[in-house]
């Protein structure tokens, strides 16, 4: 059973994909963090680097775009493709680009000079040049036909991929719908033509193209929506369910319980194994651990039942946090060489099951597999979260032990001074860790210290104010005796 479940009311707009009651994939569209991919922008290049072979472009946005050599129209079209970025483009030109990639941390968005336009058959690339055929067409007389087909239609320097749909589509149907994109492409290139600054052109409705696309893959299933206008935009081309309960739509479902799992560093496998996710803006490690799971039979067939419930998980987690980029993951130690192989085809099946590109590298000799999975977006906890303003993301803050050594040796560069006393403001732990040593600092200052204590997250120290011993004590709140 299939289920998909849309939360439409309110800003943020969500939905849920369901199978057989266990949630495999969830999506936000916010406002201020809308994917941008698949926007067209009318941008001008700021800066040319031979040395990367790449350029940036203002496109209007807060972060200038990222834009390679290879991804230019003039470089795709060159007869003979020599030279660096450079005798591709210049500073100050003008360009037509599309967003690939969203902007993720410091980076800004990665775009394209190669534009996609995405009909229901054909997407059509103007500066292309070349005719593809979707891989779910496993048919290779339909491919070769579906490729000549292609060629009689379009002009040397255009492209065409042809999508699943196609298949059940005339010539003259393809034909039709290639002089729709072209149209629409022209009157793209008038939008910028009328533009003074980088700019928007087309932005993409990605959450209802994402809702449609997750609707044509479910054989049978139930679509519920929470919003009346939504339902009835739906159900021009699927059956929908209407829920008008008080509750939200996600906590009826169970998926907000889901949703905060999924932000969770640690996640708690069947048998009492367990993962844990360190997430880093180059890469992402996963640590698989048997925990309470000791299995039946002897070690190493515990070790690779555990592992075969990691592998499900981490697919499945790697889905629902829409993590991208480098993944390292880190298997309980496998001796046999046939444990890695099944692991390796369970990772290979359960990973057919992803949208996004992805690709297995293999086991490391220090037996961690790496894979890569393609990121054109943040990642869930980067949508949801902020870091930590104590932490600064690192999960780690200075003990009150450290704190307390900062302290004296401060202080005791303020020995032999004038003043009699000192007020010291920090927290509780950092005075506690002083106590037992203060008389003996005092004697190597040779003025009184006295605090004043604080509750708060990260331990801290403040000298507030030397002075006489008697105004200094008045203002402590508590001292030392």
């Amino acid at each position: 059973m299939e289920t998909l479940i849309i939360n439409y009311i309110g800003r943020e707009k969500r939905f849920a994909y369901l199978r057989g009651n266990r949630l495999e994939k969830i999506i936000f569209d916010r406002p201020e963090h809308r994917s941008l991919v698949g926007n067209i922008y009318y941008g001008t290049v700021t800066k040319v680097l031979p040395g990367m072979n790449a350029v940036f472009i203002d496109i209007g946005e807060e972060k200038n775009a990222y834009l390679h050599r290879d991804q230019l129209p003039t470089y795709l079209l060159a007869s003979e493709k020599q030279g660096n970025v450079s005798s591709y483009v210049h500073q100050g030109e003008k360009l037509l680009v599309q967003v690939d990639k969203d902007a993720t941390g410091n980076k800004g968005p990665k775009v394209t000079g190669i534009i996609e336009i995405q009909g229901t058959s054909l997407i059509y690339m103007p500066k292309g040049r070349y005719v593809a055929v979707s891989k779910k067409i496993a048919d290779e007389k339909q491919k070769a036909k579906l490729r000549r087909t292609g060629n009689h239609m379009k002009t040397e320097e255009e492209g065409l991929i042809f999508r699943t749909s196609s298949i059940t589509a005339t010539e003259d149907e393809l034909r039709e719908e290639l002089s729709s994109l072209r149209i629409q492409y022209q009157e793209f290139t008038k939008k910028a033509a009328t533009l003074k600054k980088p700019g928007l052109i087309f932005q993409k409705d990605t959450f209802l193209e994402m809702i449609q696309n997750q609707a044509e893959k479910m054989s049978a299933g139930e679509i519920i929506v929470d919003d009346l206008e939504f339902k009835k935009l739906l159900e021009e081309k699927y059956p929908c369910t209407y829920y008008n309960g008080k509750e939200n739509i996600f906590s009826a479902h169970q998926i907000e319980h889901e949703i905060d799992k999924a932000l969770k560093r640690v996640v708690w496998l069947d048998h009492g194994a367990y993962l844990i996710f360190d997430e880093t803006e180059a890469l992402t490690i996963i640590d698989v651990n048997t925990g309470k799971f000791s299995g039946k039979a002897d070690y190493q067939d515990t070790v690779l039942k555990t592992n075969q419930l990691a592998a499900k998980e981490i697919v499945r987690q790697l889905r629902l946090r829409d993590i991208g980029g480098i993944v390292l993951i880190d298997f309980i130690d496998m001796n046999r060489d046939s444990d890695k192989q099944s692991i390796l085809n369970l990772f290979e099946k359960e990973l057919s099951k992803d949208e996004k590109r992805t690709k297995v590298i293999g086991f490391t000799l220090l037996g961690i597999l790496q894979l890569t999975r393609k990121k054109t977006k943040v990642t869930l906890s980067e949508a949801l979260q902020d870091k930590c303003p104590v932490c600064e993301g690192t999960g780690k803050i200075l003990s009150a032990e450290t704190i307390a050594f900062r302290l004296e040796r401060e202080l005791l560069e303020h020995r032999y001074s004038e003043f009699e006393a000192v007020l010291v403001e920090t927290t509780k732990e950092v005075k506690e860790h002083l106590l037992p040593h203060l008389e003996i600092l005092e004697e190597m200052l040779h003025f009184k210290v006295f605090f004043t204590t604080t509750t708060v997250p990260a331990h801290y120290y403040l000298l507030k104010q030397f002075g006489p011993v008697d105004e200094i004590s008045q203002k402590a709140v508590d001292t030392f005796v």
